[in-house]
C-alpha cells in the first residue's frame, strides 16, 4: 500500500511561515511530508530530516543525494535533545514536525513485525538493530506486568485475560511470528456479537501496547518535547500529529504547560495554535487519517 501522508496541505500550511527558514521533519518516513516541504520553500531553504527504520534512510539519502537542501540525520528523534547543545543548531529552526506513529510501508513488510495480518518475525522495532525484539520482551514479563502493559498503553479491558493466555500459551510454545501471537489473542477473548461485526481486530491493542513498550515511544516522546523549545526561533511552529490518545494527551499536556503565563520573564512559552483533525474526504481517501489529531503551536 502507498504511504499517504496525512494532513498534507494543513501541515506546509501552518509550518512554513518563512519561505527561506531551516526546519526539521522529525519522522521522515517514507517522505512524503518533507517532498511537500521542499516543493514549497525557496533554494535558500535547509530542511534537516531524522528517521532510525534502515528503509526509510534509503529513501532519505536518496532524496538528500537530488536536493542539497536535505540533510539526513540516522536515528531516533531522542538526538534533538543533544541538537540544543550544538551553537548551529540552538534556537535556529523556523518549525519543526512529528508524524508520530507507524507508517504504511512498515505495516505492509511482513519481515518488520508490526502487523498481525501478516505472518513475519515478531520484532515490532523501529530501528532492528537497538534494543530487544518483541519476541524477547514476551518471553521474559510476568503475567502481571504484561496485563498491566495491555492495559495502561493499549486501553484494552481484557488486558487479564489476554496476559493470561499469553503466559500459558508460552509455556509450550515460544512466541516467534506475528499471526502465532494474534491468534493467541483471537481466541483469549470473546467472539464480537452481530452488532460489533465491525469491531477492530481483537490483536490491534495488545500489538499497540507492545510496540510502545519495545520502542518506549512515549517516554521518547515526553523527554524530547521540550528539547524543541530550545531548538525553535522565535516565531517558530511546533506540529506534532498523533495517532491514539496516550500520544495526544502527552502533547497536549505540554502544549498547555507551556502556554501558561510565569513570573519568570526568561522563561521560554508556546502560543497554542490549533488543534486538527482530517475532514471526512481526508478519511474517505486515506482511512489512516481516521485517528489523526495534529496539535500546532508557536514559540513566544
Amino acid at each position: 500500500m502507498q504511504h499517504l501522508p496525512v494532513l498534507l496541505n494543513t501541515c506546509i500550511q501552518e509550518l512554513c511561515l518563512d519561505l527561506d527558514g531551516r526546519y526539521i521533519d522529525a519522522t521522515f518516513g517514507r517522505g512524503g511530508h518533507t517532498q511537500a516541504l521542499l516543493n514549497h520553500l525557496s533554494a535558500q531553504a535547509q530542511i534537516h530530516v531524522i528517521d532510525q527504520d534502515p528503509d526509510a534512510l534509503v529513501v532519505a539519502h536518496e532524496l538528500a543525494a537530488r536536493d542539497n537542501r536535505v540533510k539526513v540525520h540516522a536515528g531516533s528523534f531522542h538526538q534533538l535533545i543533544q541538537w540544543i547543545k550544538i551553537p548551529e543548531y540552538a534556537k535556529q529552526f523556523n518549525g519543526i514536525l512529528f508524524d508520530l506513529g507507524v507508517s504504511s510501508p512498515q505495516l505492509d513488510n511482513a519481515q518488520r513485525g508490526f502487523s498481525f495480518l501478516h505472518e513475519g518475525p515478531l520484532d515490532m522495532r523501529m530501528d532492528p538493530t537497538q534494543g530487544i525484539s518483541a519476541a524477547q520482551w514476551i518471553a521474559k514479563i510476568n503475567e502481571k506486568d504484561l496485563a498491566d502493559t495491555i492495559y495502561q498503553y493499549g486501553e484494552e479491558r481484557l488486558s487479564r485475560r489476554i496476559a493470561r493466555a499469553i503466559c500459558e500459551q508460552r509455556e509450550k510454545t515460544p512466541f516467534t511470528t506475528t499471526t502465532q501471537l494474534a491468534d493467541c489473542i483471537k481466541f483469549s477473548v470473546p467472539p464480537p456479537s452481530p452488532k460489533q461485526r465491525h469491531r477492530i481486530h481483537a490483536a490491534t491493542r495488545t500489538f499497540q501496547a507492545i510496540r510502545i513498550v519495545v520502542n518506549q515511544e512515549l517516554t521518547v516522546l515526553e523527554q524530547v518535547l521540550p528539547a524543541t523549545l530550545e531548538l525553535l526561533k522565535p516565531g517558530g511552529r511546533l506540529l506534532v500529529m498523533s495517532f491514539h490518545s496516550l500520544e495526544d494527551r502527552i502533547v497536549k499536556h505540554f502544549m498547555r504547560d507551556m502556554s501558561k503565563k510565569s513570573d519568570d520573564p526568561t522563561s521560554v512559552k508556546l502560543k497554542r495554535i490549533a488543534k486538527i483533525q482530517a475532514s471526512d474526504e481526508e478519511i474517505k481517501d486515506n482511512p489512516r487519517a481516521r485517528s489523526v489529531m495534529l496539535r500546532v503551536a508557536e514559540k513566544m
